[in-house]
Formats: C-alpha cells, structure tokens, sequence
C-alpha cells in the first residue's frame, strides 16, 4: 500500500506537467491576422514612403485651394499582432480614431497603442511630419520583429471632415521570409463620426455614429458630396504606400528621415477627371413686356453651381425665352 507522501508527491507531479504544458501553450507565438506564423529569424528594417496624388487635375470637384489648401497630416504607423487593431473597415472608430480624422490629433491613438504595447500586442510607433500640400512625400523606417508582423498606418486628410486613407493590418512576414515590397494605392475613408459632405463642411456629429467605410464616386451617393463623379467607374489613387526592406551591411548604414525621397521612387501621373458642368434650377418665368397677342417674349434664368473642368460637359444656356402668354402680360401704361 502506497503512503501519503507517495500519493502526494506524485499528484503534484502531474500538476506540474499540466501547467508546463498550458504555459508553452499560451507562451507560443501568435497567430497573425492571416493565419500563418511568422517564423522569421531576426527583425526586419523597411522604409515606409507615403505619396500623395491629391491634385486639381485627378480631383477638381471642390479642390481646396486656401484656408486651408489641400494637404496630408502626419503618418501613424504601428507595428503590432492581431490583439491590436488601428482602425478597420467596418468597424466603428475608436476614440483616438476620431480624434485623429476629424482635427488631426494624436494623443488618443498615442495612448491606446502604448497601452496595448503593454500587452505585448504592439511593437513600435511611428510618426513622420505632414506634407503641406496635396501632392508630396514622406517617409520613415521602420524596425519589423516577428513577434509583431503587422502594419497598420493613417494620414488625414485636410481640410475633411472626417476623412483619412491608411492600411490595415499588412502582414510583412510570409512564414520565414520577410517580404522584399509591397505596394498599396490608397482610398479615402470616412471615420463615420462627422456627417460633413465637403471638404470644407462645418462640424456636423454623426449621431448615432456609423462605421468607418470607403468613400467612392458614388457613396455617399449625393451630388454635394466632394468625391461625386458618376462618370467613374472607381475614384483614381488619391495617395499610394510603398513599403521597401532595407539589407544593411556592417560597412555601409542608409539613414531615412522624414521627407527624404529614394531616387527609385517617381511621382506617379493619372488621367484628369472630367468634371461636368453642374446649374441651377431654372428661375420663375418673368413678366411680359410687349403685346400679348403677338411679338412679346418672356424669360427665365438660371446660374452656374459648378463650372466644367478637364474636357467635362460644358455649361447650357443660363437664359431662356418664350412667346407670352397672356395671364403673364404687364400692360404698359
């Protein structure tokens, strides 16, 4: 018969195999967004170049001009894993999120991913300055870790209401291979926090909010709407991201910093966007001035909203005539 202390000894044994095992379990590498482990062996350094396309000539409808002109905030850029998430299509946007579209503010943002850095779940944050104007570079560079693979990043757009182009959750590793480029052209999205139609609207709250969603040439389907062009099938780049790795040698170190543009990086050249004429509803018809009967004409106006731009269809008349009628005579004294 076995004693106590056998029994004992041998029942604590088996818990401490089972809570080995739980802990290599849970001390496993986590599972990107993809599926896959990125088993690489080392980090990663990439440089991150941000492009912006936002041009009179590929987006004439509204362009902003002045106070203030068409430009691109700073970049966000985290590093992270699939307990973390940036923002993401579908989804309503987090408190940083919101800040961040609608005034360009970072703290928020800051601050949930230093959190989460916590956790684990994020590796490194990123910021490059704003670009101030449409069309522009920038650029960062970045130290990948296999324990967090993924790449997510924003840019707001200014003037918007609550606009802004970004990716979510890339993954730069492939199994044990860490990928050489990748390449995106970008999208504007609207936060779902500000019901503004124009780049320059007032604030208008969304209440309730709605998720963040991609906006296109014809959703919001409104002709106000900045980003309204019917004759296309899809809206041209308005920015692009390319993500290049970096293979340093011991003797020769290539240093990044923002705004510094690799001389294999080109602005790229879009097609204009036809922009039609858009006028007004027409005016009530005037009083007649002449005889009724024969000879005397009436008219009606109507105005320019949107004047044509890059070969759109042009303006009709803004003036109109017709032969009176005689409830709409005005007889001369």
């Amino acid at each position: 018969m076995m004693s106590s202390e056998h029994l004992t000894c041998s029942w604590l044994r088996q818990l401490l195999v089972v809570l080995l095992k739980l802990c290599l379990t849970f001390a496993g590498p986590l599972r990107p967004l993809n599926g896959t482990d990125c088993t690489a062996k080392g980090p990663a350094s990439y440089i991150v170049v941000f492009t912006g396309h936002w041009s009179p000539e590929a987006f004439p409808k509204q362009y902003p001009l002045f106070r203030p002109p068409a430009q691109w905030s700073k970049l966000i850029a985290v590093s992270h894993n699939q307990h973390f998430q940036l923002w993401e299509e579908g989804a309503p946007a987090s408190a940083g999120v919101q800040s961040f579209a609608e005034v360009g503010v970072t703290v928020e943002l800051m601050k949930a991913a230093k959190e989460a850095r916590k956790r684990r779940a994020v590796g490194a944050m990123h910021r490059t300055a704003g670009i101030p104007n449409g069309i522009g570079h920038s650029s960062t560079e970045l130290l990948m870790q296999p324990r967090s693979s993924l790449l997510s990043l924003m840019v707001k757009m200014i003037p918007s209401p609550d606009w802004f182009v970004g990716v979510d959750s890339v993954n730069l590793c492939e199994g044990s291979q860490w990928k050489q480029e990748v390449t995106f052209d970008l999208q504007p999205y609207d936060a779902g926090t500000d019901s503004g139609f124009t780049f320059s609207s007032p604030n208008f709250p969304t209440s309730p909010r709605e998720n963040i969603t991609k906006l296109t040439s014809l959703m919001p389907n409104h002709p106000a709407n900045s980003f309204y062009y019917p004759r296309l099938k899809e809206l041209p780049p308005i920015a692009s991201i390319r993500i290049t790795r970096q293979h340093r040698s011991s003797d020769r170190q290539i240093l990044m910093s923002n705004h510094i543009l690799p001389n294999s990086i080109n602005p790229q050249l879009f097609s204009a966007t036809p922009l039609d004429c858009e006028v007004s509803l027409w005016s009530s018809w005037g009083l007649c001035l002449g005889p009724c009967s024969k000879g005397g004409v009436r008219h009606r106006t109507r105005y320019i909203l949107l004047r044509p731009a890059n070969a759109g269809v042009p303006c009709p008349e803004m003036e109109e005539q017709a032969e009176c009628v005689p409830h709409s005579c005005k007889r001369l004294q």
